[in-house]
């Protein structure tokens, strides 16, 4: 006989506890579980902090016992399959689950076969990802000795989009205090078209990069990692033989580079080969490529594009009613945040509760919220917060901080990242209470 709960929640990461802690603080659930096999759950915001040798690493972890709210039923297991049409989950080990409603929040897995070579480099030798191991980031940037060091990220969705660009702004204020700076080249290489999708803070962010002589190159999708050669293999998304030769312009050419394609153009040593282009690095630092795990891509969940096919404004599966999905695995077209979730979780909640109790759904709706605390120096910030259609929407809640405008750099907001949201994380969102 399989075991049953009233609301089975799959993964024990922001969401799932979020979700948890609120049906448990509000009595909107009579039996929760959480299905989580991991022993330590991690504040992963601060990773870019401990990547620049300024976070304890080990204070961003706590065990999961400490985390999962007293009332839930923790099942240390993990999700293998699901079945919505009967209501069920299979396990690796504690055979089927039954529910009567299903979150699923497993957050994302890492698929490192999108970037061939990526996977036997990464947290090794010069290649670093805050993502993975930001212990390593730090050694990489205290012990380089100049040269390229190269910023990237793959084409895939991410954990938060503008964390690739986070630790080179820390990076590049570390090499001028470790003394590499004038014999460095610091490179941003992305798929994207613009260094932030939001135009306010991305004219901020222009000005950072003048400020720090940062080279900017966009279209760059990244397809393969070189260890043994030290070379980050791309393809260009832009035709980019147009008009002369843009992508290796000399002296003289400087006139003909693109600079929609290239900003702040630096002469670091390149190889072509056929139309696939190499950057050679002294050091990267990319995140890794990104995707639903694999149990939920196999199941009938997903849209086409392998991610979690829920209603952008309340998060209920477009098939199944009894199952919500929210975090970084639903297919919601906003950056996959923390401070998303913060705002998803009490819609996902009340509709549960009014599902319980009248079977029909509330009318609160998700606009899309999330944030990206842009870190852009030791002790400067920027708080990018934005909604579905990029605009600008900062939480009057700043005003109390004395920050007028959070699209510009303050010392505030760096005290906000480094101290305001780690406690705010562990003492109330972490326990269900309004943030």
């Amino acid at each position: 006989m399989s075991a049953h709960h009233q609301i089975l929640i799959i993964g024990g990461g922001t969401a799932g506890i979020m979700v948890a802690s609120q049906l448990i603080r509000q009595k909107k659930a009579s039996d929760v579980a959480i299905i989580e096999p991991a022993d330590t759950h991690y504040y992963q915001p601060a990773w870019t902090l401990v990547g620049a040798g300024t976070y304890d690493f080990d204070k961003t972890a706590r065990p999961m016992s400490s985390v999962i709210p007293k009332g839930a039923t923790w099942i240390k297991d993990r999700a293998t399959g699901m079945d919505p049409e009967n209501n069920l989950v299979h396990t690796a080990n504690k055979g089927d689950i039954t529910y009567d409603y299903l979150v699923v929040v497993p957050g994302l897995a890492y698929d490192f076969s999108l970037v061939p070579g990526l996977g036997d480099a990464i947290d090794k030798g010069v290649v670093c990802s805050n993502y993975t191991n930001p212990k390593h980031t730090w050694n990489v940037i205290k012990n380089f000795k100049g040269g390229t060091a190269l910023f990237t990220q793959p084409t895939t969705p991410i954990k938060c989009g503008g964390a690739p660009q986070k630790i080179m702004y820390l990076a590049e204020s570390y090499f001028r205090k470790s003394g590499v700076r004038n014999k460095t080249e610091v490179v941003f290489a992305t798929s994207g078209t613009v260094i932030f999708g939001v135009k306010k803070i991305a004219k901020t962010l222009m000005q950072v990069v003048d400020r720090k002589d940062i080279n900017l190159r966009f279209y760059h999708k990244l397809v393969a990692v070189d260890a043994d050669k030290q070379i980050a293999w791309y393809k260009l998304g832009k035709d980019v033989t147009a008009g002369g030769c843009v992508v290796m312009a000399g002296e003289d050419d400087e006139n003909r580079l693109d600079d929609s394609f290239q900003y702040n153009y630096k002469d670091v040593k390149v190889t072509v080969d056929g139309d696939r282009y190499g950057i050679h690095y002294d050091m990267l630092h990319t995140a890794p490529p990104s995707v639903a795990p694999k149990f939920v891509r196999d199941s009938v969940l997903v849209n086409d594009a392998g991610w979690l096919d829920v209603n952008h404004q309340t998060m209920q599966h477009n098939k199944f009613s009894n199952v919500f999905g929210l975090g970084d695995v639903a297919a919601l077209p906003t950056a996959k945040t923390g401070a998303a979730i913060r705002k998803q979780v009490p819609i996902v909640v009340d509709n549960i509760d009014l599902l319980i109790k009248h079977h029909k759904m509330g009318n609160k709706s998700y606009n899309g919220y999330s944030s990206c605390p842009l870190v852009t120096d030791y002790g400067k910030m920027v708080l990018a917060e934005f909604d579905y259609n990029n605009n600008f929407t900062p939480d009057p809640k700043l005003k109390r901080m004395l920050i007028s405008d959070s699209s510009k750099e303050h010392w505030r907001l760096w005290m906000l990242k480094k101290y305001g949201l780690p406690y705010l994380y562990w003492n109330k969102m972490m326990k269900g209470k309004d943030v």
